[in-house]
């Protein structure tokens, strides 16, 4: 690594006020040195040093649930068809070879860079999104998902799961972790939750999975609609969740917990959002799917005012097009402001995920992981709103541990 200083009209460390003609000096270990106005951080000779005009530096963004492995895919199905959507996303990835699904999570690794995203969240089946991030040298969490929706299948798929995370250890690494994923309670029967969750405590790794999604899903608790009309057909026992949410049958199943991150979470009551606050989950909230799925928006207000940790996300390229951050966080702006949106994706998105000691803000200590957006001259208007006005294509540099990897 090398060390880098960086200097800018504008610096927003997040956890504090913005720095008008700020700098960040990141050590030749990736760790930030200091931070602050340019004439008080240090300006070392033999260090790379460079002004960014008329930008503002932030964190490196925070896309708390990705599908990498997606990349360049396409499906003609609408998205509003939920059940049928995701039968045709299965059928599209099941033709897909490994090589080419990790060269789509290279490239989607790239794609999310060339954004300013520098930390991703992401969940699969393929394992390849893990290798990717080995590869390139990106920062993340790869949730590896478990699909297995009747309970006589739960011992077998274990044993191929147990088998899977023992291959994909090899490529962790300081910046890269693994996780398991239970995929969704219309996919997943409670003994495999249970399963699951047992060994993602014995190992020591995170939990992701979808949750309170669609109404379908609601709907299966009550064995109703069409995803319990497909079990039924395929011989699938329907959850013993007779009136409960999903959200409250997953909580029988132990699934709920500080290490949980439970994505998209749309179709909830004000009790399971107690319940989920109570249990100290974190939210992946991704406004753009949930409204392009026809799902409904996720109550993030509430999620807030019960002290959950909340992060935003993008989904996927069949659920959204092109995944774009600085995008969801226009739809979170409105409802939060343009300060609160941005914490979203930095501080916010790295509590969500456990990392706020290493990322999130430019803190002395922590790693250097930074990206600058295009402002434009002036003082018109607070510098968040423009830094969210500019957007992606706004986007000049991102920095990972120091190391340049825009343009």
């Amino acid at each position: 690594m090398n060390a880098v200083r960086l200097s800018a009209p504008w610096l927003l460390p997040i956890d504090r006020p913005a720095i008008r003609d700020g700098a960040v000096l990141v050590g030749d270990n990736g760790r930030i040195q200091a931070v602050g106005p340019a004439d008080r951080v240090p300006d070392p000779p033999d260090v790379q040093s460079s002004y960014l005009p008329h930008a503002a530096i932030l964190p490196g963004l925070i896309n708390v649930h990705t599908h990498l492995e997606l990349t360049g895919l396409d499906l003609d199905v609408p998205r509003d068809r939920f059940p049928a959507w995701i039968t045709g996303v299965r059928a599209a990835k099941s033709v897909r070879s490994r090589e080419t699904f990790l060269a789509a999570a290279i490239e989607g690794l790239r794609e999310a860079h060339r954004s300013g995203v520098t930390t991703i969240a992401d969940t699969g089946d393929s394992g390849t999104v893990i290798e990717a991030l080995q590869q390139v040298g990106g920062s993340g969490i790869a949730y590896h998902e478990v699909f297995g929706p009747h309970p006589d299948q739960a011992e077998e798929c274990m044993l191929g799961f147990r088998d899977d995370l023992d291959r994909l250890r090899r490529f962790e690494g300081p910046r890269v972790r693994l996780g398991v994923s239970p995929h969704a309670p219309y996919t997943v029967s409670g003994p495999l939750y249970r399963a699951v969750t047992r060994l993602a405590g014995e190992l020591d790794l995170p939990v992701a999975l979808h949750l309170a999604e669609s109404k379908d899903e609601s709907a299966l608790m009550m064995g109703r609609g069409k995803f319990a009309k497909a079990w039924r057909a395929r011989g699938i026992p329907l959850p013993d969740a007779e009136g409960m949410t999903p959200v409250a049958w997953l909580d029988t199943c132990g699934v709920l917990g500080p290490r949980t991150l439970c994505i998209h979470v749309v179709q909830v009551s004000g009790e399971d959002v107690d319940l989920l606050a109570q249990r100290g989950v974190s939210i992946a909230y991704c406004p753009l799917s949930n409204q392009r799925h026809g799902h409904g928006e996720a109550p993030l207000l509430d999620f807030r005012r019960a002290g959950l940790r909340v992060g935003v996300g993008t989904d996927s390229v069949l659920s959204v097009g092109t995944p774009d951050l600085f995008a969801e966080l226009s739809f979170a702006r409105a409802r939060l402001g343009a300060s609160q949106a941005l914490r979203l994706a930095t501080v916010a998105g790295a509590e969500a995920l456990g990392l706020d000691h290493e990322i999130g803000s430019i803190t002395v200590g922590k790693w250097g992981d930074l990206c600058a957006v295009e402002v434009g001259p002036g003082d018109s208007g607070a510098i968040e709103d423009r830094v969210l006005a500019a957007g992606t294509p706004g986007v000049v540099g991102t920095w990972l541990a120091g190391r340049r990897c825009v343009p």
